[in-house]
């Protein structure tokens, strides 16, 4: 059996460690030929001489002595340019793109650009720059296979099943930690409170946006390009057990689900190994264990991401774009305790209302998402 080469961009964090994880499980299917990393040099360092890895890329020139130190004669890289000449390598069939935020859709397009396969867990790809990237996908032949849980269980539902076929895709959400929190005490949510997950452990600002249902939000958009429907065809259920990942309504009324534990190793060894499955001694649900499943509407009230989602879309061009890269930064702002938790996404839509849409192309999005993020440093 030839083995799948892949790079991991985002290895250090929690994706990307699970899917080197799944590595460990399945050696004899996969090398992995690159990894590339924020900050995080020894955790970096560790990881490519596990793996015997040939490439490795650092966030920030500044701490390639460090690396290099590390690693060797291992073949170094920094930065943006840095992921994007381990996404193009030619010995390479797979790219993992698990970096957090916008910053990973460089790499994707120069992957594509080279007809590589790409399994995608950050969903601001697709958010930002949905359009150009499908677009580059189809053009050069390669899959975009999710690795989210809700797109990897949408995926899994949809196989074998006709084209346009779907009538709604039903995005589940945990609800987060505020789910049966009054709105008017969110006012005085603390960084701490917002981080405390009820479901999953998580990354600081995938947490937060789950906190504030704008993670489910830009899922919703993602998923409008993934599976080619409209963003009013895609609809969120809260469900706080976490163990239906998302179903498929098709059009003559059937609907299927895919069921599984809150185990994130699942839906990235599908992805990894798609179209196999394999057997690994990962944990296995009991369905029993289960008798009592709990489905809610979302409060768009309180939790005001969803709309603003669906209007970003609805408007076009580069406006999706713009919400991503506003949230971001108004995340951040609150971790640093700038803002208050409501505050993100009054943030966020203030720039949205400012922001005049342009064809999204790769360049207005990039400039986009530099002006968003610029409004949204500013005081509100």
């Amino acid at each position: 059996m030839n083995r799948k080469r892949i790079v991991i961009l985002g290895s250090t964090g929690s994706i990307g460690t699970q899917a080197l994880d799944i590595v460990r499980r399945l050696p004899d299917r996969f090398e992995v030929v690159g990894l590339a990393a924020n900050n995080n040099v020894t955790l970096l360092a560790q990881q490519a001489n596990e793996f015997h890895t040939r490439f490795v890329s650092i966030g920030s020139e500044n701490l390639l002595p460090e690396l290099r130190s590390q690693v060797g004669n291992i073949a170094t890289f920094a930065g943006v340019e840095g992921m994007c000449a381990l996404s193009a390598l030619s010995e390479v069939d797979l790219v993992v793109v698990a970096v957090a935020g916008a910053i990973g859709i460089a790499p994707t397009h120069a992957a594509l650009e080279q007809g590589k396969d790409i399994a995608l867990a950050s969903k601001e790809v697709l958010v930002a720059a949905g359009e150009p990237t499908m677009r580059l996908a189809k053009e050069r032949g390669c899959a975009i296979l999710p690795i989210d849980s809700e797109h990897s269980a949408i995926f899994q539902c949809l196989q074998g099943a006709p084209e346009r076929s779907i009538e709604r895709i039903l995005l589940t959400a945990s609800g987060g930690p505020f789910r049966k929190v009054p709105k008017e005490e969110l006012e005085t949510v603390t960084p701490e409170q917002a981080l405390k997950h009820p479901t999953w452990s998580m990354g600081g600002l995938v947490t937060i946006n789950s906190a504030t249902l704008m993670n489910k939000a830009l899922e919703t958009i993602e998923a409008r390009w993934l599976f080619d429907v409209p963003i009013e065809d895609v609809e969120v259920v809260v469900h706080p057990q976490s163990i239906i990942h998302s179903m498929v309504r098709f059009k003559d009324g059937s609907t299927l689900a895919q069921l599984g534990l809150p185990d994130m190793r699942l839906p990235i060894q599908y992805t990894l190994v798609y179209p196999e499955r394999v057997q690994t001694d990962l944990p296995r649900m009991e369905i029993k264990d289960y008798a009592n499943l709990i489905f809610e509407a979302p409060d768009e009230n309180k939790f005001p991401a969803l709309g603003l989602a669906r209007h970003a879309v609805q408007r076009g061009g580069t406006t999706a774009a713009v919400i991503n890269a506003a949230n971001e930064v108004a995340v951040e702002r609150f971790l640093n305790r700038e803002i208050g938790f409501l505050d993100i996404l009054r943030t966020v839509e203030r720039v949205m209302e400012r922001h005049t849409p342009e064809p999204p192309t790769l360049e207005n999005v990039l400039h986009a998402d530099s002006w968003a993020r610029a409004q949204a440093r500013l005081s509100y």
